[in-house]
């Protein structure tokens, strides 16, 4: 089964994506930036939701320290986010994003990214 991390603050919105996604995949949850990095580290997922306005290390950041490790710098990372612009969405691809998704979050929006990204990879386990 396919490992998903989502490091996502706000506790609704970590309810919603666990309960969307965990009949399908590993769920793992981390409430910030340092502790997502330090999960992805331990646990090295399949995919990462980042939310972006994240407690510790912002999600900007965390996905450009991920980027640079060797061990997870190919991991697609789909970032969430309140902030709806194209500057927003843009800023997000910049940090090394590969996919962007809006919150509210649009179940089968997010749902499509996760298997674009995943079927591209073939399991790796």
């Amino acid at each position: 089964m396919k490992k998903i991390l989502v490091i996502e603050d706000n506790e609704l919105n970590m309810e919603l994506v666990t309960q969307l996604l965990e009949d399908d995949y590993e769920v793992v949850a981390a409430t910030d930036g340092a502790a997502g990095l330090d999960a992805a580290l331990r646990l090295r997922p399949d995919l990462i939701l980042m939310d972006l306005s994240l407690p510790v290390l912002d999600g900007w950041e965390a996905t450009r320290r991920l980027r640079s490790d060797p061990l997870l710098g190919r991991t697609p990372v789909i970032a969430l986010s309140a902030h709806a612009s194209a500057a927003d969405a843009q800023r997000a691809l910049d940090a090394g994003c590969d996919a962007y998704v809006t919150k509210p979050i649009d179940e089968q929006v997010l749902l499509r990214e996760i298997s674009r990204l995943l079927g591209s990879r073939g399991d790796t386990r």
